[in-house]
């Protein structure tokens, strides 16, 4: 009781200790990934089961014969009868439902009152059939006179007794050897009950031990959460703004990725249409002042070919080849009439690029903005929330105020007093099994005489035995062996009386010590019977939990306990305290927590009033859609910048010229011709790859037009859709995203707190204090000292010593039946006319002595050998 009491005393400080600082819902909301509880493991030294070793071979045999004995299953009901009668002082036994409950005792142990009634029947007949078996040989009767009769079947009947005897001393032997081990191993086993006892003290003082560095390890725990909150806590830029963040960029940053192509597409845009308009403005004055340059190289050449010099001789089909080539000094058409871009140039101008980036630049620097800003709006609330924790953290230190030392003191104090009451009366125990141990060498001696005597008589007998011997001329040796069978016999009458009250009282006690406490206490029905409602106290349902909870109602019974203790289980739920002091709601992190919370959700984070699309860039957007680059007709362009400016190379036409000029005779024609194939070169390296030039970039431009341009206005719209649905995402979800950011936050913080409460409600419910040692100690007593030290072996002695007991009747009748055929006689059968008798039978060894050839006259000669 009062080892019940301390326990629950501890149990509740601890609970008390942890629930300050603590409180706990149902499952943490956000676990942590890395941290992680653990309450230091306690080793213990008592080993879960007994291991009896060889012998328990021999222990299931007996328990089998007692089975076989006792078949019937525990009498729980008979038991709880008992029981209530023993609570009863006032009971009259005499009344019929007693008498009821007297005859079911009687059925139930009807097996073992058979066996001890037989086993009396042999403690007063043994005697009286000795004695009287004694009278009977002192008058020559029973077997005393010292006379053998000679029969035919004589050989045969000694071998038979010879080997019946042989047979039931080893069978004896065997008894007195299961007897002996019996008692060796309850001698031994008992020897070591002051160190199991140690063990079991030893884990008593580690439970306790244990205690406090638990404590110390729950209070450190918290630290660490709390250190854990605090960091995440400092984090809260990335932890919730980065949130936020990431939850805008989803939709925003694909717009502002978009606008930004975009914005780089109206100055590529505009940097094309520059460039195309300058290719067309070059052409158009390239294309006219090519066109003066050839006509007035082509009328200079025609002037110099119209003097005298053309018409003379061979330099008359000169020049009029000369004269057939200027048709091809003529320039491309169509290049000074290629048509202006100057409309869509300057509604490109008119889009101002700068407040598009504006927007992008803004929209980034934005989202950019969300984690220090939150960070930077919530500092005076993680303040707050920090010193939440810290006074959570003054109230978990406060815990060592409490007088746990003093309660362990007090605990550890009963605990040393068992510990001395053990050491103080073990010894009585070791001096009671010392003298166990010497009655039971006793026994196994005087058995061990016993049998010694018949094998002796054996030995001696069958050695010394001379068949051609007749029975008055008998061997010492032979003589001597029907001694000792004579005196195995009286011994046996002498003691087995006593052995046997030895026996019947040892297997009345050992049976019903296996069959009402040890067997029940294995299968636990002993527990069901003590669990048995109102059954130790008439006004409690439930024993158990009137004494630990002073609430006999809650149903907490021995087997349940004894179970959870066995499996390892804390006492908080073993003796179910939550109806004494209920840590669930005490480890309620509202409690404390609540402010926390509170703060959380009602952050106020302004990330309002941001807007990513205004009416003017709207119309920025609108005007590149409608500019009118998608209406320019590019093809017409690309064919022109397909063509050459001149239609002949002018360079081959010079070189060609050159030569033609070679052909003519000099003078002034010659000359004049030679400088105007310089003035063609020049015209081509000065006008015509300008020209070349401005074509190259003019396609180059409508090109990038022409891509840019393509599907131009399905692109802005889908732009300006996406802006919109940005704009109104971020418009009408902002707030609710903060909201949700900060919920997934607060539980992020919360989540180290109920996961630490969670953890300090399960250790303090599952693994604190476990009551092992205590359904240790419990099987220590009765399975392991009880029933492995004293009842299983006392069953193996009273079984051995039983069976060798009882096996001393058949040795008695074997033993001095066997004794005539050893021992010398006083007298032995003569016949007169013994040379009518066959000689057959003399030759058989007969000597002539065989019932079946009395011829002649009986005349028994008396020896000197004296009667027995």
């Amino acid at each position: 009781m009062a080892l019940t009491l301390n326990v629950l005393l501890l149990l509740l400080l601890l609970v008390l200790g942890a629930n300050t600082g603590s409180g706990g819902q149902s499952a943490p909301t956000d676990i942590p990934e890395h941290l992680h509880y653990e309450l230091p493991s306690v080793t213990y030294e008592t080993p879960d089961s007994h291991v009896p070793g060889p012998i328990a071979g021999l222990f299931h045999m007996v328990h089998g014969f007692v089975h076989v004995v006792q078949p019937q299953e525990f009498p729980e009901d008979i038991v709880r009868k008992i029981i209530q009668k023993n609570f009863e002082p006032s009971a009259d036994f005499n009344k019929p439902e007693n008498v009821v409950l007297a005859l079911k005792v009687a059925y139930y142990e009807i097996g073992v009152i058979v066996c001890a009634v037989l086993g009396l029947l042999f403690i007063v007949l043994m005697p009286v059939v000795g004695f009287f078996f004694c009278l009977c040989r002192c008058c020559n009767k029973c077997g005393g006179e010292m006379h053998q009769r000679q029969k035919e079947s004589g050989p045969f009947r000694r071998k038979c007794f010879s080997g019946s005897l042989l047979v039931i001393s080893v069978i004896i032997s065997v008894g007195i050897l299961f007897g002996f081990l019996a008692s060796f191993h309850m001698r031994d086993w008992i020897q070591r009950t002051q160190s199991l006892a140690d063990s079991n003290l030893k884990d008593f003082q580690k439970l306790l031990g244990g205690a406090p560095k638990q404590i110390n390890y729950i209070l450190a725990q918290f630290n660490t959460t709390k250190d854990k909150a605090f960091s995440d806590l400092d984090n809260i830029n990335n932890l919730l703004g980065s949130k936020i963040h990431n939850r805008l960029a989803t939709k925003v940053t694909p717009v502002l990725d978009d606008i930004k192509v975009t914005v780089a597409a109206i100055k590529v845009t505009k940097e094309a249409l520059e460039g195309m308009n300058s290719s067309v403005q070059s052409l158009r004055q390239g294309s006219q002042d090519l066109h003066n340059s050839l006509t007035s190289v082509k009328n200079d050449i025609q002037g110099a070919l119209g003097g005298d010099e053309c018409r003379a001789g061979p330099a008359v089909q000169t020049c009029n080849d000369i004269r057939a080539s200027l048709d091809q000094l003529e320039g491309t058409p169509g290049l000074d009439q290629l048509p202006s871009v100057d409309t869509e140039l300057q509604n490109i101008g008119n889009i101002s690029t700068s407040n598009l980036d504006g927007l992008v630049n803004l929209g980034y620097a934005f989202l950019d903005s969300v984690p220090e800003e939150v960070k930077n709006q919530t500092e005076g609330v993680v303040q707050d929330i920090k010193n939440v924790l810290n006074g959570i953290s003054v109230d978990i230190r406060s815990v060592a105020e409490y007088p746990i030392t003093a309660t362990l003191s007090n605990f550890t104090g009963y605990i040393n007093d068992t510990e001395t009451y053990i050491r103080r009366n073990l010894p009585k125990l070791e001096e009671y099994n010392a003298y166990w141990w010497l009655a039971s060498l006793i026994i196994c001696f005087l058995l061990a005489l016993i049998v010694v005597f018949c094998f002796l008589g054996l030995l001696c007998g069958i050695c010394g035995f001379d068949k051609h011997a007749t029975p008055t001329s008998r061997g010492c040796v032979s003589n001597t062996g029907g001694i000792f069978l004579m005196v195995a016999a009286g011994l046996s009458f002498l003691f087995c009386w006593l052995l046997m009250i030895i026996v019947v009282l040892t297997f009345v006690i050992g049976v019903n010590m296996e069959k009402l406490v040890c067997e029940p206490y294995t299968n636990g029905k002993l527990f069901q019977v003590l669990d048995t409602p109102y059954l130790l106290n008439k006004e409690w349902e439930y024993y158990l939990s009137g004494i630990v909870l002073k609430n006999p109602n809650v149903k907490l019974t021995f087997e349940q306990v004894y179970s959870d203790c066995k499996n390892d289980k804390g006492i908080y739920t073993t003796l179910k305290l939550e109806n004494y002091f209920n840590v669930s709601e005490e480890l309620n992190i509202q409690k404390h927590t609540g402010n926390i919370i509170n703060e959380l959700e009602n952050l106020n984070l302004n990330l309002d009033n941001v807007v990513l699309l205004d009416a003017e860039r709207r119309k920025n957007l609108q005007a590149f859609a409608t500019s009118g680059i998608q209406d320019i007709d590019y093809n017409t362009y690309l064919a022109q910048t397909d063509k050459t400016p001149v239609k002949v190379n002018l360079l081959l036409f010079a070189r060609d010229l050159e030569a033609k000029v070679n052909h003519l005779p000099p003078g002034n024609m010659k000359d004049t011709l030679q400088a105007q194939v310089e003035n063609i070169r020049r015209t081509h390296h000065q006008q015509v790859l300008p020209m070349e030039q401005s074509l190259s970039n003019l396609k180059k431009n409508v090109r990038i037009l022409q891509s840019t341009s393509s599907g131009l206005k399905e692109k802005m719209d889908k732009i300006l859709i996406s802006l919109d649905a940005a704009q109104s995402f971020v418009s009408n979800n902002i707030s609710s995203i903060i909201v949700e950011e900060t919920k997934k936050y607060g539980k992020i913080i919360l989540g180290h707190f109920e996961r630490y409460l969670q953890w300090v409600k399960d250790a303090i419910t599952e693994k604190m204090l476990s009551c092992k040692p205590v359904a240790t100690a419990l099987d220590s007593a009765v399975d392991v000292v009880l029933c492995g030290y004293v009842v299983h072996p006392l069953n193996l002695f009273w079984f051995g010593i039983g069976q060798a007991t009882v096996l001393l009747l058949p040795t008695i009748i074997f033993a001095v039946k066997l004794a005539k055929y050893y021992r010398r006689m006083n007298s032995e059968d003569v016949y007169d006319d013994v040379e009518i008798l066959p000689m057959k039978n003399m030759e058989n060894g007969n000597n002539g002595y065989h019932k079946d050839h009395l011829y002649g006259v009986h005349n028994p000669v008396m020896t000197s050998a004296s009667r027995y």
